[in-house]
């Protein structure tokens, strides 16, 4: 095996789940590189009875990291920030083995891990501060206090293993709470990299947990009594399950961060070329397995076929390859897993069968390395219509559909068809449309002649409808994590005259 898992982290110590003897577990996750069969990664047992352990030492650590100061906890988050530099290597080879992204782009992950610890110090912690408002009546202060909630359980996704979590999980931390992190079950190494570099940072006993496992091992947590905070990055049906364990308990808040179908809409006065590039990366990088990736192209009629041409042309030169192990650097590489694969070649011929136009066709790929690698697909269908699955769903594959439109309502109206409401951009010079788009597009982001995807960690990051529960992640996570305390705050106690209060008969 190339690398070597720990175990589950709790007590401020990892405990691997006995693999032989009468408490032997005989669940055990196996993972080989979606790039290289060849390449075994790791091998993970899989311990239920460890949750309720976990679970104990969140609540323990909660009651002790909450007395520290601010100035405490933001000490302890610089100090994991130096010790993931240190790892930043190994970290990005882990990212680029376990989710088959390019070697570049995993570096990119772990330089946004870094950066997440500056902006939660700099620009989510002071969301959270203490509010004072002078004179709010007569002889009386107002004050807004922040408290943490308690034991937070952080849900990874497998595509962006580190980074998505790691913004919950500082924003969790800073203001006060403990966490349990389970990470995707597909990434299992790189996310117990980043618990080894808190371990090294010395966070007080039982402030950070880990528990690696599956569905079923999340199910367990998530409905623990002792769990005041759920945060989870992932699939719609996957978030509607949370939300039907926790829906009667109302001791728990809940945060999700959904799928998309998302729509760029490419207006008839924008830049071709600069559309063009733009909408390369926001469809393919990631190899569409990002939520917030470009699906829809909402093309104006004018541009239709120009469009089609250079898109296509330039979709054609994209390198996919080996994430590491290449020839050329390359811009995609293999999907997660062969589910991943199996689905996209699934709405491939889906869209045959619904009549939507084949320009670039979604395919397997043999590569020098034997794996899970696909082409880009372009398809154009000839308008939005409800009733197709393949315009209607969440493909999470490298798939662009194009779908042309004439007048800038059709365009709203084929961002708006779906369930989702993540992403959207448009491309136009003219700053009276993208207001337009801005009203009525019912979506959490909307850029503006900037690709759908590579979002900023100073602004918020979610979305409406089947993307997300109104609790937004990045730089707004920190408001999830908190409730408000109101204090009404009298600094003149001579001032009351017991004689004024009306009832009393003296």
């Amino acid at each position: 095996m190339r690398y070597k898992i720990l175990g589950n982290y709790f007590e401020n110590q990892f405990h691997l789940p006995a693999t032989s003897g009468s408490l032997a577990t005989e669940h055990v996750i196996k993972k080989v590189s979606p790039a290289n069969f060849d390449d075994k990664l790791w091998e993970c047992p899989v311990d239920y009875r460890h949750t309720e352990q976990v679970v104990e030492s969140a609540i323990s650590g909660f009651q002790k990291w909450r007395q520290l100061s601010n100035n405490e906890r933001c000490n302890y988050l610089k100090k994991y920030q130096e010790k993931v530099k240190e790892k930043r290597d190994h970290i990005a080879q882990a990212i680029a083995l376990e989710t088959g992204k390019p070697l570049w782009e995993a570096f990119t992950e772990v330089d946004s891990v870094i950066a997440k610890v500056t902006i939660t110090i700099d620009e989510s912690l002071p969301r959270i501060l203490t509010k004072k408002i002078e004179n709010i009546m007569p002889a009386t202060n107002g004050q807004i206090y922040y408290k943490p909630i308690g034991a937070c359980f952080i849900i990874g996704p497998f595509n962006f293993p580190c980074h998505l979590a790691n913004g919950q999980i500082l924003s969790c931390l800073i203001a006060g709470n403990s966490i349990i992190f389970k990470p995707s079950e597909k990434t299992c190494y790189s996310a117990q990299l980043l618990i080894e570099a808190f371990h090294e940072a010395g966070f007080p006993k039982g402030a950070v947990n880990l528990i690696q496992g599956d569905g079923e091992t999340a199910r367990r947590i998530v409905r623990a009594k002792g769990i005041k905070g759920i945060y989870f990055t992932g699939s719609k049906e996957v978030g509607l399950k949370i939300l039907k364990e926790t829906n009667q308990d109302l001791s728990k808040l809940v945060c999700l961060e959904l799928g998309g179908k998302n729509t760029s809409i490419v207006h008839s006065d924008c830049q071709l070329d600069f559309a063009v590039a733009e909408l390369l990366k926001a469809c393919f990088l990631t190899s569409g397995q990002r939520c917030t990736s470009t699906a829809l192209i909402a093309i104006h009629d004018s541009l239709k076929e120009k469009f089609v041409e250079k898109f296509h042309s330039y979709a054609k030169k994209l390198i996919v390859d080996h994430p590491i192990e290449h020839e050329r650097e390359p811009f995609m590489g293999p999907l997660v897993d062969q589910t991943s694969v199996d689905t996209y070649l699934l709405y491939m011929g889906m869209a045959k069968r619904e009549g939507i136009e084949e320009i670039m066709r979604g395919k397997t790929l043999e590569k020098k390395y034997k794996g899970l690698y696909v082409s880009p697909s372009i398809h154009l269908a000839t308008k939005m219509t409800n009733d197709s699955r393949f315009l209607m769903d969440e493909i999470f594959g490298p798939n662009a559909t194009i779908i042309p439109y004439r007048d800038i309502e059709e365009a709203i109206h084929i961002a708006n068809a779906t369930e989702y409401g993540l992403a959207s951009a448009i491309f136009t010079k003219d700053q009276k449309i993208y207001e337009q788009c801005v009203q009525n597009i019912d979506a959490g982001i909307i850029n503006l002649n900037r690709s759908t995807i590579g979002a900023s960690a100073k602004l918020p990051f979610g979305g409406v409808k089947n993307s997300g529960n109104y609790r937004p992640a990045a730089l707004t996570t920190i408001d999830a994590c908190v409730y408000q305390v109101a204090s009404l705050e009298i600094y003149d106690q001579t001032t009351e005259d017991i004689t004024k209060i009306k009832g009393i008969g003296l």
